[in-house]
């Protein structure tokens, strides 16, 4: 066994920076932190290259003495925390004592700092956590950090830093939640010389929200306020109609300490319960404030996650104080007339419109089946009973050709001609489609008829059941009869995993179309940076859109993709391409195609025409589609002795 041994100062540090320090976000959030606890009141944050090569933070505090400035920079120093029953009950946010050193343990740190009763200020330098001299320095009241070099002498990690951009962004969030945690502080923003955010420090909340979150955003929350067993839950909601496609908008408070809590968010979506659509998320920035001694901080690192000691008294909290917000509102959707508003209907919904209104002027008859160029039997032979015998035959139509292009796959059949002058024949029984009469192979002339040679029998194939199309229910669910079993087809699921295949196989190629007017999407910081970051992925898929003034304006998107869905189709784009755009480029590239598949599938509720609903039916039944690119079943099965046991036909 080795020697136990205790390890170097030096290697003991850097173990500690990768516990708190994971990139220059965590820098940001310590620092403004620190701030926070020494009571300043202005806040700016000033970054260059994603913080990487330059990080500051500015404050208005109550300043370090000089006499103290390295020791601050040592582990376990702090000024919050003197006997260990102060971690009973902890107040500030910060309190283990680890921050600076582990941030001056992997960079080049220079602070300058100044206390109310200095005349003047004190500056001190650090490499690699070894400190220089403390210097003599003319400064303001307050203390600035300055951070350069993130990881220099650690070149290991700096294999896991994004790029500057996506860095950037998530500091961005960092100084976002901190100016919503404290509203009475006021927070600049800066970005290689470019200021983004700056909030009054007004103490109201409502100021905050605006500044950080938008005017559009703002307008549409709802205050909250309800108090009781000790505890109060303050701050805004959004209304269900202005709910979103991701979390991102969900912002949690405990004692002015921004975190994620699995229990708050569960409380807040319960309170929305029958209310919002299936999909969409609240946006909130809820306050929750208790006794300190109810909370428990120190269960991470990141002091991000915290526990409760009564988690039922604050989900209850959590939860009447969203629903009495929910239900004293009164207000209902205002109708948009704006520019975006289309009082016509798309392209799309005007071709399907066209379609069915041909299909049904047009008498009922089987669709002619195509026919696979291999020159096995075809599995597929329903019989079909028509009552007007002198209806004209269907006659077998031509495979294509080899080196086709177009998939066979889910050819849709040609909609009957109804100026044929064929007489008409009644609905048929089963609208399912005839195979042709077989094709008698002809013997070649260098065989004789009565040679010797015998060819080999051909064996058997097992033939399918029937089936048939008996109808559509709900405007979304197709039966099939086949035998002793019937189908219940999702129509929607089927082909969208219909479109997933075809794209997948031939490339997508979308009819994108110009807008006349830009629309003007509004994102959180990652999302927009993440979609920023794919521009390019995001113009094969038919989309065209560039920054505007904090925003992203989209000049042009799918023919699939109404004016009114391009917001919650981008947002829906950056969360999949946030979990997998980075990672794997590959699997990037088919999470757009599911939600392209998606938009271009028949929906729910809509109505299809009668072949339409056939061709679906035929890739379910014959040709193996049975998952949608989401992993849902496309159809489900019910027995005749199921479906008689429901009659009591049979026991």
């Amino acid at each position: 066994m080795p020697d136990i041994h205790v390890l170097d100062s030096h290697v003991a540090d850097l173990i500690a920076a990768g516990e708190v320090v994971e990139r220059p976000a965590s820098v940001a959030k310590e620092l403004t932190e620190n701030a926070i606890d020494a009571g300043a009141t202005s806040i700016t944050v000033e970054i260059s290259h994603g913080g990487m090569t330059f990080l500051r933070v500015t404050d208005n505090g109550g300043g370090i003495p000089a006499d103290q400035l390295q020791t601050a920079f040592l582990r376990h120093a702090t000024s919050k925390l003197r006997t260990e029953y102060d971690l009973e009950a902890i107040g500030t946010l910060g309190f283990r004592g680890e921050a600076l050193a582990a941030i001056s343990a992997v960079s080049r740190v220079e602070v300058l700092s100044r206390t109310p009763d200095a005349p003047l200020g004190a500056s001190l330098s650090l490499e690699g956590g070894v400190p220089g001299p403390v210097e003599e320095a003319g400064c303001p009241l307050g203390t600035t950090m300055v951070v350069r070099d993130l990881f220099f002498n650690t070149p290991a990690r700096l294999k896991f830093v994004k790029r500057d951009a996506a860095e950037g962004a998530a500091v961005f969030s960092v100084v976002q939640r901190l100016a919503l945690s404290h509203p009475e502080v006021s927070v600049k923003f800066i970005r290689d010389g470019k200021q983004e955010l700056l909030t009054p420090g007004d103490g109201q909340l409502k100021s905050a929200v605006y500044a950080v979150l938008g005017r559009d955003l703002a307008l549409g929350f709802r205050p909250v306020h309800s108090s009781g067993e000790e505890m109060t839950v303050t701050g805004f909601v959004s209304m269900p109609a202005c709910c979103r496609a991701s979390r991102s908008w969900q912002y949690f408070f405990v004692n002015g300490r921004q975190v994620k809590s699995k229990l708050m968010m569960a409380a807040l979506e319960e309170a929305y319960k029958n209310q919002k659509m299936v999909g969409k998320f609240p946006g909130c920035v809820l306050h929750l404030n208790t006794k300190l001694s109810a909370v428990d901080v120190n269960v991470h690192p990141a002091k991000t996650e915290v526990k409760f000691g009564s988690e039922r008294q604050v989900f209850s909290a959590v939860y009447h104080g969203v629903l009495s917000a929910l239900e004293a509102d009164r207000s209902r959707p205002a109708m948009d007339l704006g520019e975006q508003t289309r009082l016509t209907p798309s392209p799309r919904e005007q071709l399907a419109a066209a379609q069915t209104r041909l299909d049904l002027s047009a008498p009922l008859r089987p669709a002619p089946r195509v026919q696979s160029v291999s020159p096995t039997p075809v599995a597929h032979t329903p019989s079909v009973q028509v009552r007007d015998s002198a209806a004209r035959p269907v006659q077998p139509v031509s495979p294509p050709k080899a080196n086709s292009t177009i998939s066979s796959k889910y050819v849709e059949p040609p909609v009957p001609n109804p100026t044929a002058s064929a007489p008409k024949p009644e609905k048929p029984i089963c609208s399912a489609p005839v195979a042709p009469p077989p094709v008698e192979k002809p013997r070649p002339a260098s065989v004789p008829a009565a040679s010797t040679v015998e060819e080999p029998a051909p064996q058997p194939m097992e033939q399918a059941a029937p089936w048939r199309v008996a109808g559509e229910v709900l405007n979304t669910y197709i039966i099939v009869e086949q035998g002793d079993r019937v189908f219940f087809i999702d129509k929607h699921a089927a082909h969208e995993r219909m479109n997933f295949d075809r794209m997948k196989a031939q490339g997508y190629d979308p009819m994108a179309q110009t807008l006349l007017t830009p629309v003007v999407c509004r994102f959180g910081q990652q999302e927009m940076e993440v979609l920023l970051d794919h521009k390019a992925l995001l113009g094969e898929f038919g989309f065209d859109l560039d920054e505007l003034g904090g925003q992203i304006a989209v000049r042009q998107a799918p023919f699939d993709v109404a004016t009114g869905e391009i917001e919650a189709t981008l947002t829906e784009i950056a969360q999949k391409l946030l979990t997998t755009g980075s990672a794997d480029p590959a699997a990037a590239r088919d999470d757009l195609l599911h939600t392209m598949a998606c938009k271009a599938a028949i929906k729910g509720g809509w109505k299809t025409s009668p072949p339409e609903l056939e061709r679906i039916a035929r890739a379910v039944m014959e040709e193996g589609v049975k998952y949608c690119p989401h992993g849902r079943p496309v159809a489900i099965e019910l027995t005749r002795n199921e479906l008689e046991k429901q009659f009591k036909r049979i026991t």
